[in-house]
């Protein structure tokens, strides 16, 4: 079946709100993890995962930074203004670049109380290491639900990383029904974190320690990373009542050689992903791959069904598709690939680059857990039961799975 015609509401279960973490356990790697392979399911304690995981594998993650994009303004007339920050859009569009842009930046964003604020601008004055600056925010063209939003600030030799540090805080996901407080700042943030351009986290390596790390080098598992740069998007629920009628979101991504050259290195091998932005990420190299070998001046654009509706694909396997990603990169002497992806992955996508998934539990009708679906098939319902009866932590701040796609040894706790 084309995914198109799957209905969202067989993608759902009972989820209470006593059983959605409001804070992150005391400590990141002593949170559950669910093992699920080949329809049986276990559970242990995260710190102990490399056990479960295959020596001389590869590991990805996704080491985007999450911003600090929630903006709050106050009008002469005592109305608050909070201001989201979305995606750049002048002086550039890129995200990693946005951030150190000076002076004055463009952006669409979205505006909580927005009728309080019809015209003129808006003023905030703030401190930035001991110094006093002030930032003016305009409101530009209306878009659907979001605005263009002009920002300047004083002094102009202040990055908007630095206004943004000074002024913002860090966005909770909405079911997370607190604001955001100290700890947030450090736990909601991977330990890896590198790239600024994220609204929310990749929540699949918030359990990663420096000791989790260790144990997988012994193991001789190696790492790379991806950055897939989380929009709102991601919290959209699925509103109509088949997927078609979904629009995914989409999301920029860089991708570097190494990377590529590595999957090729271990595609006879074990692929981790961390996480489903990670798992997106990789299994658009694969189509991007297809898309140059029909075209070497294609763009890295990858369209929500483009995996469905290629039928060149049928001829491309892993290897031909890296192999032509690593040509490109190399006949024109770049190192990085910037690019976007809108893939979505639901029931009956064949996944093309990964063998094992490292996820947390998500929201149900979303399409986080199509991937789920996709990749561990009708029995992600059994795993997510026992996590229900088992007392697991469900979504951002709660505990982990681990799902396998195919059957691997089955590693005994030491």
């Amino acid at each position: 079946m084309h995914p198109k015609n799957l209905s969202i509401a067989d993608y759902n279960y009972p989820l209470s709100e006593d059983k959605i973490a409001q804070h992150p356990v005391a400590q990141r790697d002593k949170s559950k993890l669910l093992i699920s392979n080949l329809g049986e399911t276990s559970e242990a304690i995260f710190e102990n995962i490399a056990n479960y995981l295959p020596n001389d594998s590869l590991i990805v993650y996704n080491n985007t930074k999450v911003i600090r994009a929630r903006m709050q303004f106050k009008k002469s007339t005592g109305a608050r203004i909070e201001i989201f920050i979305l995606e750049p859009l002048n002086p550039t569009t890129e995200i990693q670049n946005s951030f150190s842009v000076m002076g004055q930046c463009e952006w669409k964003c979205l505006v909580g109380n927005a009728k309080k604020w019809k015209e003129g601008e808006l003023e905030l004055q703030m401190q930035y290491n001991g110094e006093q600056f002030t930032i003016f925010a305009s409101k530009g063209e209306n878009m659907g639900n979001s605005f263009h939003i002009n920002f300047r600030w004083e002094p102009a030799y202040l990055t908007f990383s630095d206004v943004l540090i000074a002024t913002g805080s860090i966005p909770l996901p909405p079911y997370m029904k607190r604001d955001t407080e100290q700890e947030d700042i450090e736990r909601y943030q991977t330990i890896y974190a590198k790239h600024q351009g994220s609204v929310a986290a990749p929540t699949a390596g918030l359990h990663f320690t420096d000791a989790v790390e260790k144990s997988l080098e012994e193991k001789s598992i190696k790492k790379n990373y991806v950055s897939l740069h989380v929009g709102a998007g991601t919290f959209k629920p699925v509103s109509s009542e088949k997927i078609e009628g979904h629009e995914m979101h989409t999301e920029q991504v860089v991708i570097n050689k190494q990377l590529v050259e590595d999957l090729l290195r271990y595609s006879d091998k074990k692929i981790i992903a961390v996480g489903t932005t990670t798992t997106r990420s990789l299994e658009s190299i694969y189509w991007y791959g297809v898309k140059l070998l029909q075209d070497m001046s294609a763009s890295f654009h990858i369209k929500q069904w483009d995996p469905y509706d290629n039928e060149f694909a049928k001829y491309v396997n892993v290897e031909r598709s890296l192999k032509a990603v690593i040509e490109y990169m190399n006949a024109n002497n770049i190192d990085e690939l910037h690019g976007d992806t809108q893939i979505i992955i639901a029931p009956s996508y064949k996944f093309k680059i990964i063998d094992i998934l490292i996820t947390n539990f998500h929201q149900p009708k979303s399409t986080l857990l199509l991937l789920v679906s996709a990749f561990y098939g009708e029995k992600w319902r059994d795993s997510y039961k026992y996590a229900l009866d088992n007392n697991f932590r469900f979504l951002s701040y709660g505990d982990s799975c681990l799902f396998f796609k195919s059957e691997l040894k089955k590693f005994k706790l030491k």
